[in-house]
């Protein structure tokens, strides 16, 4: 309640006769320092039963609360001395407890024993707070109302019976006077972002949630049910989202979509002949003349010679290849040699121009893959028959134009044929691998030799 005052009731009386007055406007609970109780501001004593502060009759408890000609009357949280006859006042001032007194007794001033105090004829005289209306009654006044109040502009007022207070709006608090604006977004009110604004807040979410119904708390949005952003599969994370591709399937930049992944360009050796890419895999191939074994990489020769799956005819000789075959014709001994087995050409001793040529041809057929590996022993060429006296000479005679070969004694009758040089195929060569025969006890020199033909295949495999 705000501060009273009082108009005198007249000058001239307040010029012969001093007016005692003691007024408490409200009666409030205060903490004692140190203390849990509570305590009653002055003229208000605490009910222990009820909990309520109930004035005090100081008229009752104070001896001579009012000396001379002055009367003591009651009031709440205080007493009035008044003078005991007064011109001034019109109209009785009746007994409190009388029936003729009908005002309300919490706004007027509280009952007086008649005994104690003569009949004198005064107005009725209302506590601060009320005012008299035009029946006689005490009625509160409305400070709010009546724009009388104290309140600076940023409170609010409420009025109060007797009196009225100074509050803030919800949002603001009352500190020295000024009701300032509480800043929640300080005190956690939101899970995650908090704008502060005038009286209030406002909560959001960072994206990937949403605001429940409490506008505070934010729940996680399935991205995968509400907007499926993935191309292939999608996977809830908490506040987003992830996409996954299907094996064979890489995620491109943008983290949506799905490409096709290009596993042949991984690694040369994933297939051992050819690699083919498609969507989302890929699968080897095996050139002609080839069957892709059960690991799906591996590439494995078809024997055609014996599966019969060739063109050779009855005269020829079918020779399976790497990948392929080759279809041989008999064997036919040039001049002056005569043919004595399947594959060997003898020139005979007695034949004058047989001098100086070898004394037999035999004829051998092999393959190698295309690329092989060097240095490689491809071929061994030994003596059959060790005459006493005899040394042997191991040589390539013809067709080592290259010099991707040559020959390695390994004993004293046998020589291996080395490859040095990598051969890529397909392609056929024929070497005349020659053994001489010196017989110093004899004085004998002869040779013999060994046609090799040699298919290079076309894979490496």
């Amino acid at each position: 309640m705000g501060p009273r005052s009082f108009e005198p009731m007249n000058s001239g009386l307040c010029r012969q006769r001093r007016m005692i007055l003691t007024v408490t406007i409200l009666a409030l609970w205060l903490p004692h320092p140190g203390n849990a109780q509570q305590q009653c501001t002055n003229g208000f004593d605490l009910d222990r039963q009820s909990g309520q502060c109930l004035d005090i009759d100081e008229c009752r408890t104070i001896p001579e609360a009012c000396r001379g000609d002055m009367m003591c009357v009651n009031q709440n949280g205080g007493y009035l001395c008044i003078p005991r006859t007064n011109p001034v006042y019109r109209g009785p001032y009746s007994n409190p407890y009388s029936t003729s007194y009908s005002g309300p007794y919490p706004a007027a001033a509280p009952p007086v024993p008649a005994s104690n105090y003569p009949t004198i004829s005064r107005p009725l005289v209302c506590r601060f707070g009320y005012q008299m209306d035009e029946g006689n009654q005490c009625v509160d006044v409305d400070e709010c109302a009546t724009d009388s109040h104290q309140c600076n502009p940023t409170q609010i007022c409420i009025n109060t019976e007797g009196g009225y207070t100074c509050s803030c709006t919800d949002g603001y608090w009352l500190l020295e006077g000024q009701c300032l604006d509480i800043d929640e977004c300080r005190y956690g009110y939101c899970q995650q972002l908090c704008a502060n604004v005038p009286g209030s807040y406002s909560c959001t979410c960072n994206p990937g949630f949403t605001l429940n119904d409490d506008g505070r708390s934010c729940q996680d949005v399935n991205e995968c049910e509400t907007e499926n952003p993935c191309v292939q599969t999608c996977v809830n994370t908490y506040g987003s989202f992830i996409c996954r591709c299907d094996p064979g399937y890489e995620l491109e930049e943008d983290g949506t979509h799905c490409s096709d992944m290009d596993e042949c360009s991984f690694s040369e050796f994933l297939c051992q002949h050819e690699c083919v890419n498609q969507p989302g895999s890929y699968f080897c191939s095996c050139p002609l003349g080839y069957v892709l074994l059960d690991d799906n990489r591996s590439c494995q020769d078809i024997n055609e010679c014996e599966h019969r799956n060739h063109t050779c005819t009855s005269l020829q000789t079918c020779y399976n290849l790497q990948g392929g075959f080759k279809c041989i014709d008999p064997i036919s001994c040039e001049e002056p040699y005569l043919l004595i087995g399947e594959n060997r050409c003898m020139c005979p001793a007695e034949h004058t121009s047989c001098r100086d040529q070898p004394f037999t041809i035999l004829y051998r057929d092999m393959d190698v893959v295309s690329g092989r590996s060097v240095p490689a022993d491809i071929f061994q060429m030994q003596a059959t028959t060790r005459y006493p006296g005899a040394y042997y000479i191991f040589q390539i005679k013809s067709g080592n134009e290259g010099r991707e070969f040559y020959m390695r004694q390994t004993g004293p009758i046998s020589a291996t044929l080395v490859m040095t040089r990598p051969i890529k195929g397909p392609r056929d060569i024929q070497l005349d691998l020659e053994m001489i025969t010196v017989n110093t006890v004899i004085n004998f020199r002869g040779s013999s030799v060994i046609r090799l033909r040699i298919y290079v295949s076309q894979y490496p495999f």
